[in-house]
Parts: C-alpha cells; structure tokens; sequence
C-alpha cells in the first residue's frame, strides 16, 4: 500500500485517541502555502515534451471531465438536499471533482506502469486542481448573484489566460536571474520562492494561481538543462524531492487526523453524520461511473491518433529523405534546412512516440480506477462560505470522497494492475535505449576533438587530446557493455574506478579524523568524490 493511504489511516486512528486536541488548519494555508510547492515540485521534473505530446489527454481528463463531474454530482446533490441552491451544489460537485495524483502515481511508478500513462496521471493531477478551484470560486460568486452562462465562461476563459501568462513569465524571468548566479544554494534558495512569484500575482489579479506555478514549474524544468550548471540541478533535485515528499505525506496525515473534528461539527438535525456518509459513498460511486464513462470514448479518440500515426510517420520519412537528398540552391538557407529538419525530425518523433506508446483498454481501466480525491478536496470543502446551507455535512462529504477513494481505489490500484497484466518499460530497454542516445552523444563530443584548431588556437597537446578521446570512448563502451549483459574491460575499468572510489572514501574519512587538512578542503574533496561517484553510477 503507498504511503499515502497508510498515513490516512494512521491520521483517522490518531484522531480518536483519548487527549488529542482538535486540528483544524486553515483552508487557506494549504491552498496558498502548502499547494504551490507541491505543484511545482511536480511540474519541473515532467518533461515538457512529454506534457505536450499528451496534450489531448490531459486536458481533456483535467478540464472536461472536472467540470462535467463537478456539474453532474451538483445536480445530483442539488436533487437531494432540498435547502441547498444549485450553485452551492455545484460548488461542492467541484470540489469532490479533481483527482490526486499523488497516490495513483506513487503505486504507478512501484509497479512499473507505461511511463506514457504515469505522465498522463501526473499531467492531470497538476492541471486539474486549477480547473476545479476557478469552477469553485465561479460557483460561489453565482450563489451569491445572478450571472450568466456566458459570463462564467468568459471568466474561465479569464482565469485560464492570465494563468498562463504570469506562469510564462515568471517561469522565463526566474530562469534567467537563476541563470546568472554562481551559487547552487541561493539558486536552490530562489527556487524555493518560484511557487509563490507565480501564485500571488495570478490569485491577484483574479486568475489560477496554480495553474500559474504549473507553468511556470513546466517552464522550469525545461530549460533548466540549457541555464543552469550541474550542481545546481543536482541541489534543486534532492531539494526539492525531500520538501515534496515531507509537504506531500504531511498532508495526507492531516487529511485523516481533522476527522474527528468533522464528525464533531456535523448536526443531526439538519443530515446526520451517516446520512452524510452515505452521500458521500454515493458521489464515490458516482465519480467513478463518469470517469469510466469518460474515459471509454477518450481511449477511442487516442487509439484513433495511434492509427493515424503511422501513416503520418511514413509522410514524414518521405519528407526528410527529400530534404536531406536536396541539392544545396538559393532558395533555403543552410539554418533554414537546419530548423526545417528539425521541425520534421520533432514530428517524426511524435508519431513515433503515438505509435509505439498508444494508451489500449487496459491503459484505459487503470486510468478509469485512478481517480483519487486528496487533501485539496478537503481545503476547498472547508472554503465554502460560513452561511452556505449543510455546510459542516458538506465537508464531510467531500471529506468521505476523498478518504473512500483513497482507500478503496487506491487500495485496490495495485491488484487491477496485476490482474491486467500491463507492463511498462524494462530495465534492459531503458538500458539499451539510453546506450543509444549515450552513443550519439559521444559522437557530438569526439566531432569536436577532430578540431585542428584545437592544437593550433588552443594550445591543448596531442596527449591532452588523446587522453579525452579514450575518457569518452571508454565510458560509451563500458555502457555498451552493461547493455549488451557481457561485462569487458572497458566495465570493468568502471567496476574497478568504483573500488579506486571506495578506497579514497575511507583515506578522505581518516583525514578528517586525523585533522591533517582543514575541514573546507575537506568537503570540497567530499564533493568531488561524490560527484565521481554519482557519475560513474549513472553508465
């Protein structure tokens, strides 16, 4: 069981035992203080090709699936809580709509799940919690006045678009100060400030703020390969893992630990406490039933892609051939067939990417199952206005949505994965892949050792050069190696440097027991076996 689910029922059990005080946390602090750096955490490590190849996905379970569930549970809601207006219930439709992805991921990636659909779930986890806090704060603004479809629309529109502005923004402009600093903590330090730059001015200007820190997260990510140094990508990464696992398992205990005081605030008079229980089963059942629904013709629709992939991909082929085969003339630049060649090669890869990662009916019943409510469900439950009617019976429902479809969907996740028998990736083909792309990039590398200019400009010696040839041949060689499952001696070169390694580790510790060397000195020889070792751990 993912620690998520085990730290709801540690929460719920901790929340009954005699002398435990009342926790109610502030809704308002989970969703602007603890929300933006779990989100951001998520979005800088998806690849923003791969967010962007499935597109179409995302979206439509992120977008369309939140507000058609949030409208379906709301009418349902609406029908059977009598003192209750329509766009009070569809406020709570949209606060019981999002799923978390955390947990669905975190099983996902244990049991070895299609890479393709661990990025969809993570897509719609990031981009979803937007979507239903805008219909939740459209839904509250229209039970308190009259407005019109087509104002709640434009203000969607609205929030979306401005979203999206400030996340660019602020994503592009942190970059590039982060890009000019030479230090990985106070790079780390300002990272840690990005959710916040994106969220405050988005929520300001009446738009999503987190949809805002997603992009700007997205934007992140993908340019942090280009601007920032290696240490500083090493440092943000373990950083920003160990925030986003304490915020991430924080909250789910929390979930469960704040039962108690719902249970507490609810009035029989108006809905008993089983009354909204069972409400609460029933919009699980619910969700479910349309998320399946959903899912059923988006599965269609993505296979469909698949097919016409294929046929796109040899299209494709033709072109480039074409490209390639062209004579030099005046009518294209040589940058110009470069970027053209790019543009096709980019497409090419994306047909292939369709072709070869295509999201089948199994793919689809996972996808179906995952949708597990979170701690976001709870914090905007608790945000609906004092004088809403059912208001304590209605956190407590979402409350059991969230806690039933972690339990029950979550708990049982891993079961339908191994009933489907869906397999993902195996080591020996991510092996071989990245042996492949290890190679290509070797040959950039060893391309620029061939210079002449190298020894004539430069000043760098016959020797120097060779030396840097045999250091990259080698490491391509000894990934081979470990590839093809027949270690040589170029992975045994790596086997033994390994062991060179563990013998420096144990002289650096008996420096520093002696206090021969100053402890600055030190760590940075710390350093630098550390990143040897990192690397040589990587082929």
């Amino acid at each position: 069981m993912a620690s998520p689910l085990i730290l709801v029922v540690v929460g719920i059990l901790a929340s009954f035992v005699p002398g435990v005080p009342d926790i109610v946390v502030p809704p308002e602090l989970i969703l602007s203080v603890v929300l933006p750096p779990i989100l951001y955490a998520a979005a800088v490590n998806v690849p923003l090709v791969d967010f962007r190849r499935n597109l179409k996905a995302i979206s439509g379970l992120s977008v369309l699936l939140v507000i058609v569930s949030a409208v379906l549970t709301g009418l349902v809601l609406y029908l059977l809580l009598p003192d209750l207006s329509l766009p009070a219930a569809i406020a709570l439709g949209a606060v019981i709509s999002p799923p978390d992805a955390v947990a669905a991921t975190s099983i996902g990636k244990r049991l070895g799940l299609p890479p393709r659909l661990v990025t969809v779930l993570e897509g719609e986890g990031l981009v979803n919690d937007a979507t239903a806090l805008v219909l939740l704060r459209t839904a509250i603004a229209a039970s308190a006045e009259a407005v019109s479809i087509g104002e709640i629309a434009g203000e969607f529109v609205y929030a979306v678009a401005a979203a999206i502005a400030v996340g660019i923004g602020v994503g592009y402009a942190t970059v590039w100060v982060r890009s000019k600093l030479g230090d990985p903590v106070l790079n780390t330090t300002i990272s840690f400030v990005v959710p916040f730059l994106a969220f405050i001015p988005a929520e300001a200007v009446n738009s999503s703020g987190v949809l805002a820190v997603v992009v700007a997260g997205l934007i992140t990510g993908h340019n942090s390969a280009r601007y920032f140094s290696a240490q500083d990508r090493i440092a943000e990464r373990i950083n920003w893992r160990t925030a986003q696992f304490v915020l991430e398992n924080g909250v789910f205990l929390l979930m469960g630990v704040e039962l108690r005081t719902l249970v507490e605030q609810v009035e029989a008079d108006d809905l008993s406490v089983p009354g909204a229980i069972g409400l609460g089963l029933l919009m699980c059942v619910l969700l479910v039933l349309i998320r399946t629904l959903f899912v059923i013709p988006l599965i269609g629709v993505l296979r469909r892609d698949q097919r016409r992939a294929k046929s796109k991909g040899i299209y494709l082929d033709s072109a480039i051939r074409r490209l390639d085969n062209r004579a030099p003339d005046y009518s294209i630049s040589p940058e110009g067939r470069r970027r053209a060649r790019r543009f096709l090669s980019r497409k090419r890869a994306d047909a292939a990417f369709l072709t070869s990662e295509g999201l089948g009916w199994r793919g689809g019943a996972v996808l179906a199952w995952s949708g597990m409510r979170g701690v976001v469900t709870l914090a905007a439950a608790q945000s609906l206005p004092v004088d809403i009617p059912y208001r304590p019976q209605l956190i407590l429902i979402a409350f059991t949505v969230a806690v039933a479809t972690l339990l029950v969907n979550g708990g049982t996740l891993p079961l339908l994965i191994r009933k489907l028998r869906i397999v993902g990736t195996t080591p020996e083909a991510d092996q071989a892949e990245l042996t492949s792309l290890v190679g290509e990039l070797s040959s950039a590398g060893l391309a620029t050792l061939d210079n002449p200019d190298l020894l004539r400009d430069n000043g760098f010696t016959a020797d120097v050069i060779a030396r840097v040839r045999d250091d990259s041949i080698l490491h391509r060689k000894s990934l081979a190696e470990r590839s093809s499952g027949n270690p040589g001696p170029h992975e045994q070169h790596r086997a033994l440097r390994l062991r060179v390694l563990e013998a420096e580790r144990a002289a650096l510790l008996d420096a520093r027991a002696t206090g021969a060397y100053s402890s600055r000195i030190l760590e940075r020889a710390q350093t630098l076996l550390d990143l040897e070792e990192y690397r040589l751990g990587q082929l």
